[in-house]
């Protein structure tokens, strides 16, 4: 019910279609009865009194007339339905798209890609039948039959009795059914959504699987899911037919005791022949609403299923950190304030709800036009510091200021705005290459996109490719190779501008031309900028100002290199641990 309550709530932005939707659908069914009226006095004149076609001509016009208006108030109920089934859907996927951008990357780390992609795209989608269809049909369901009510009880109150008796057992048994639907339509979008998210990872894998030789066993395990999932819909078609059949059994039957009752007193005389066929042509179409109901009621339930992730997802908490807007006077006073010292005083953070701690009183301070270098083994907390500092996730304890403000006064967008950020594994869309560089600045032109790939040490490469910048390239960058994407995230960096640079460094198995290249570049990005470089080769540390070595969260060591291969400590062991397999090379 609380679910329900939620899903009519976001219909309420299609409030104006959705009645008149349900209002075109009455007037349809007062124009029915408009048709059972006419078409009864035209087949009593014909049969009774002996009329020829001419004198039924004005009557048979009417018909026509009336069967067109119902046509086109059918329709047009159909086109507002589908209007607000839109309006809906295009609310809920933009909400949901904003939303996830509110949650930030960690947030999506920690979900399955594939599954996130069906409940925005499919799920929303799903809804579809539940808004365009079972919405109107309820109010429908109780509208039309009562309005057939109001024409009947007058000529036959006999007939009327009985289908207003018999109406109320199409929803119980729509209702004793539908539990047992419920719960298998959620099977079924459960498991449409794991298979959903088990085949994408497959395919962003598939290169790995054929190297490592293990491609054919997802196959199989592919079938398998496939399998589950045709079983669950199967299992749900079974009682869909079931309850169709229970419901159609119902109006059936009342159709017939009406039409028995109806036949005895028209052959004693106590009703007359055109009120007869005029009830007897009502029936059927007093069951058809409820019928529908339960029709559409089983066609919506993919909707409800899907809905439940789609507001699970809209409730997850989104940090205040992450909001969309921006102002113009907070992105002028980021630019002053980052003249002076960035600062991280005793910061605490933890991840799943403070069951994995990552920093454990963290503190530095990262100077004007300073390079400072994170090292330390891994999960010693050094992107989690990163990502403090692009605000993807707000310390337990809020103490980072940018020349003596707290960070936490600067509306994220606009600090974002000041900080260039190259991560390891840059992400690159399915786009053309200048549109993947453009990333940084959407209003830049073709002219400082080209720049820029020039400083990245990128040009030659994507002026190589067949449409050089308008090249497109696949999702994740699947056309190109590492040191090249590396590059092209480089490209983004230079044409930012932004005076901080994150610096996630990612030279590892790359060839020596294509690393001396980024190392080239790497090095005229870092000039006359704040840096904070995330060094995951020890043998690129040289080059900063300051090293600070971290361990468990927290800064064990820090100097210079020369300084602190001096010492005996974990700055040490760490060189000697990078050295080692050079020298046995």
């Amino acid at each position: 019910m609380k679910l329900d309550r939620r899903l009519l709530r976001a219909a309420r932005t299609a409030r104006a279609d959705l009645a008149l939707t349900v209002g075109l659908g009455l007037l349809a069914g007062i124009v029915l009865v408009g048709q059972a009226r006419v078409l009864s006095r035209v087949i009593g004149q014909a049969f009774l009194n002996g009329r020829s076609l001419p004198d039924l001509a004005p009557l048979l016009a009417i018909l026509v007339a009336l069967a067109l208006a119902r046509a086109a108030l059918a329709w047009s109920s159909e086109v507002a339905a589908q209007r607000a089934a839109g309006r809906v859907k295009a609310d809920l996927q933009d909400r949901l798209s904003a939303h996830l951008l509110a949650l930030g990357p960690i947030y999506a780390r920690g979900e399955r890609t594939g599954e996130l992609v069906n409940t925005i795209v499919e799920g929303v989608e799903a809804l579809d039948a539940y808004i365009r269809h079972y919405l109107p049909q309820v109010a429908l369901a109780a509208l039309v039959p009562a309005a057939l009510l109001i024409f009947i009880f007058p000529l036959d109150w006999v007939s009327g009795l009985v289908l207003l008796l018999t109406a109320p057992l199409v929803p119980v048994f729509m209702i004793l059914i539908g539990s047992q639907a419920n719960a298998l339509t959620k099977r079924q979008w459960l498991s449409l959504s794991r298979m959903s998210a088990h085949f994408l990872d497959v395919l962003q894998g598939l290169t790995a699987l054929k190297l490592l030789g293990r491609s054919r066993e997802q196959t199989q395990v592919i079938a398998n899911i496939s399998d589950r999932y045709r079983h669950t819909t199967m299992g749900v078609l079974r009682v869909t037919f079931l309850s169709a059949l229970v419901l159609e059994m119902v109006a059936t039957i009342g159709t017939a005791i009406v039409a028995v009752g109806i036949g005895l007193r028209l052959l004693y005389g106590l009703l007359g022949f055109e009120q007869a066929l005029f009830v007897l042509l009502l029936a059927p179409e007093f069951y058809l609403p409820l019928r529908l109901l339960g029709t559409r009621f089983h066609a919506g339930m993919s909707g409800v299923a899907a809905s439940q992730r789609i507001f699970n997802l809209l409730d997850t908490p989104a940090s205040a950190i992450n909001s969309t807007t921006k102002d113009t006077k907070d992105a002028k006073a980021v630019g002053q304030h980052l003249h002076g010292s960035i600062e991280l005083r005793d910061v605490y953070y933890a991840y799943d709800g403070g069951q994995r701690p990552a920093l454990n009183g963290l503190s530095f301070e990262l100077l004007p036009g300073q390079k400072l270098a994170l090292v330390g083994p891994s999960g010693a907390g050094k992107t989690t510091a990163a990502y403090l500092l692009l605000r993807f996730i707000e310390p337990d304890q809020v103490i980072i200021t940018v020349g003596g403000r707290p960070l936490s006064e600067f509306s994220p967008p606009a600090w974002r705005e000041q900080v260039a950020w190259v991560p390891q594994n840059p992400y690159l869309f399915y786009g053309t290459v200048a549109d993947n560089i453009r990333l940084a600045r959407p209003d830049a032109g073709l002219d400082q996109v080209i720049h820029a790939a020039r400083q990245a040490n990128a040009h030659l490469f994507i002026d190589a490719l067949p449409q050089g910048y308008d090249t497109v390239i696949g999702e994740r960058g699947s056309r190109l190779s590492g040191g090249e994407a590396q590059r092209i995230a480089l490209a983004r960096a230079f044409l930012t501008g932004a005076p901080l640079l994150i610096l996630d460094e990612a030279t590892a198995n790359l060839d020596p031309y294509t690393e001396a290249l980024i190392q080239e570049a790497t090095a005229s990005l870092l000039r006359d900028r704040t840096a904070l470089i995330i060094a995951h080769r020890l043998g690129t540390v040289r080059r900063a100002d300051r090293i600070l070595v971290m361990d468990g969260g927290r800064i064990v060591q820090q100097g210079t290199h020369d300084l602190l291969v001096q010492q005996d400590g974990l700055y040490r062991r760490l060189i000697g641990a990078y050295l080692t397999p050079l020298s046995h090379g």
